[in-house]
């Protein structure tokens, strides 16, 4: 099992909150480069956020 793997399952039912800390370490980064990186820093978030889930579902109307 990969470590993508293990924080996916540990997450998992999270991922709200997992994509609020994805921001906020963006932000962050931002913040001490001042801004030079935020294209990057942006696309890395979006594939992170990606691969935890968080944009899972979102075009998909809610389970009951």
């Amino acid at each position: 099992m990969s470590v993508m793997d293990k924080l996916k399952q540990m997450l998992k039912g999270h991922e709200d909150q997992a994509g609020k800390g994805v921001d906020k370490a963006g932000d962050f980064v931002d913040d001490k480069t001042q801004g030079k990186y935020s294209s990057q820093v942006d696309t890395a978030q979006d594939k992170l956020r990606g691969q935890l889930g968080k944009d899972q579902g979102q075009d998909q109307p809610p389970q009951s």
